[in-house]
């Protein structure tokens, strides 16, 4: 069957795709609309539904796979597909596989890296604690995406971005000086493990209620204090790690309740911006033909970004 990928401008589409978002607006002349996400496992697009039914509205939600005929079209700076109808896949019927995004790295050399990293942390307490965490969310730690949405959201992405960032992580302990390596390393393990609790899903990820009211920093702090107090530990590198934790999306009107306030703490927000923003703008620009603008990317101060000519 023909990938989402592969089609191109003004061809006609018949196949199962998966709804990964829904939003209904209205025109001027008060028809309603839906503005949709739609992927299979190598491509995220977006679509339009014109002269909604109430019907479609309950075809066209979150989570479900729909049998859509549609026609794919080139809009503003990238393609899309307009939407003639669709009709709901039996659940059961479903390949959780054809919809689900995989890392661009293969697994095993993801864990691979993952693993060589986590064997640099020598030091007992954050050893012990790390080691603590891993035991309870490893097998969801491998598996889930790194967000719902936004950035690595895909199955291993969050082991792909961790593994990303430990990578930056090693070129700033080689080149820069007076760095804790074991203290990096096992705050970028450990930064975004929250999130096996603050999302859940076979294929879209939603948030949880624990994700919605507490979110992944506080959810992660409080697993280290768990781990410190069922392993009897109160060093300072134990404090350092929560700190970093805590202080991970840099700013508070980001999240953080606390600034970066060591060194470790203030290189671990700027790997996590960096990777987590770089992996974004190569998801915009991979549905734009070269020597276009991409759409205005929210997270990256609402730009649109030009993909040059590889002439």
């Amino acid at each position: 069957m023909k990938l989402l990928s592969e089609y191109q401008e003004n061809e006609k589409f018949q196949g199962q795709l998966l709804i990964v978002s829904s939003l209904k607006g209205v025109t001027n002349n008060g028809l309603s609309y839906l503005t949709i996400e739609v992927r299979d496992s190598s491509l995220q697009m977006n679509a339009k539904k014109w002269e909604v039914t109430p019907e479609d509205e309950e075809v066209f939600v979150a989570g479900n796979v729909v049998d859509i005929t549609g026609e794919i079209i080139f809009y503003k700076s990238g393609l899309q597909m307009k939407i003639l109808k669709g009709k709901n896949v039996n659940p059961d019927e479903v390949d959780v596989v054809k919809f689900s995004k995989v890392a661009p790295i293969p697994y095993e050399t993801l864990l691979n890296q993952f693993n060589k990293y986590r064997g640099e942390v020598k030091n007992k307490d954050l050893k012990a604690i790390m080691d603590y965490i891993l035991n309870k969310y490893e097998t969801k730690f491998l598996a889930y995406p790194a967000a719902s949405s936004i950035h690595h959201d895909y199955m291993h992405g969050l082991l792909h971005h961790t593994v990303s960032m430990l990578n930056h992580a090693e070129h700033f302990i080689n080149y820069y000086g007076g760095i804790d390596k074991e203290l990096l390393y096992t705050g970028v393990i450990l930064h975004d493990i929250g999130k096996t609790i603050e999302l859940y899903g076979p294929v879209v990820f939603k948030y949880s209620l624990e994700g919605k009211l507490i979110g992944h920093i506080s959810i992660m702090h409080g697993e280290i204090v768990k781990a410190k107090d069922a392993l009897n530990i109160h060093s300072e590198k134990s404090l350092l790690l929560e700190h970093m934790i805590l202080a991970h999306h840099g700013q508070l009107e980001f999240g953080s309740p606390v600034m970066p306030l060591t060194k470790e703490a203030f290189l671990l927000s700027q790997i996590d911006n960096l990777d987590s923003k770089l992996n974004l703008l190569d998801k915009s620009l991979e549905t734009v033909k070269e020597g276009e603008f991409t759409n205005k990317i929210f997270a990256l101060d609402n730009r649109s970004f030009y993909k040059p000519n590889k002439d």
